[in-house]
């Protein structure tokens, strides 16, 4: 690792555009849309903007896993969101989600469609609107709730922390990466040993608690954040790991991880996502260039 020259802040911070970073061109200290541009809707009441980072895949899984139930009420069309692009500051974006992040949903059910935004937000929003993957007793709640915001506060550590400097930053940093990998590891260890007694995060039972922390942490261990799982020792976390196979092995979560995804094999990405039959016909193997 290189050593960072040491900075003095100055008396009023500006914002340097060309900072560096793999974002540096989509971030800015300014909320608001850069342009006009509407948001297509397609024929399904629920309507999910976004791309397949993991705050993206929370949702993605847990509407496949209502599918996979027999809700058909919870079919949804899955528009990309490209955030190097610049797409979420587009006007119609910033309509659904004013803080310009992936995912947003619109749901046209009712009299009045009702946009939903955060991620953590929409998981509660679809488990109370369907009513699964959240338990009914009180205790039960209280215990998902506790974990699915205990992720939504502790990943940013995780990717905008631990993610950034080890894999993003315009250089390597001693400081930021030992800071942020020991919290990311101490996370790590708030799992193992919640996972050493109990089946599932909140219990016996699989939630949204579990989809939203094994969308980072349990794709972290799986080897597939910031190519850092040797770096992090993530085997060492038995319990973690464990939890992260037995959630990946099912079928609604290997199609949720495919909507919107841009990255990977050509057969595990499926831009767009608006029919079941969508997974057979139109990921990026079959259709390349035409999408």
């Amino acid at each position: 690792m290189t050593i960072a020259t040491e900075y003095t802040p100055p008396k009023v911070w500006t914002w340097d555009a060309e900072n560096g970073g793999k974002f540096a061109s989509t971030n800015r200290p300014i909320a608001g849309p850069t342009h006009d541009k509407d948001l297509p809707v397609g024929k399904h009441s629920l309507q999910l903007y976004s791309l397949a980072t993991p705050n993206g895949v929370k949702v993605t899984v847990l509407l496949e896993e209502l599918l996979a139930l027999g809700i058909t009420d919870a079919e949804y069309d899955a528009w990309l969101i490209k955030i190097g692009d610049g797409d979420q500051f587009g006007s119609g974006f910033v309509e659904v989600n004013p803080n310009s992040k992936i995912p947003a949903l619109m749901d046209r059910s009712g009299d009045t469609p009702q946009r939903v935004f955060e991620s953590g937000a929409i998981l509660l929003y679809l488990a109370e609107k369907f009513g699964h993957f959240i338990p009914d007793d009180a205790a039960g709640r209280a215990e998902t709730l506790s974990w699915l915001f205990w992720q939504m506060g502790s990943a940013p550590y995780l990717g905008g922390g631990f993610g950034h400097f080890y894999a993003y930053a315009p250089e390597k940093m001693e400081y930021p990466i030992n800071r942020f990998s020991m919290e990311t590891k101490r996370q790590l260890d708030v799992l193992d040993r919640q996972l050493a007694e109990r089946d599932f995060i909140a219990g016996d039972t699989y939630t949204i608690a579990d989809m939203a922390i094994w969308a980072w942490y349990g794709q972290l261990v799986l080897g597939r954040l910031y190519d850092a799982a040797e770096f992090l020792d993530v085997t060492s976390y038995t319990h973690v790991l464990n939890w992260a196979e037995k959630i990946d092995a099912r079928p609604a979560v290997q199609r949720g991880r495919m909507v919107n995804r841009m990255s990977g094999a050509p057969e595990t990405q499926l831009h767009e996502r608006h029919d079941a039959s969508d997974f057979e016909t139109q990921t990026q193997d079959k259709i390349g260039e035409k999408s």
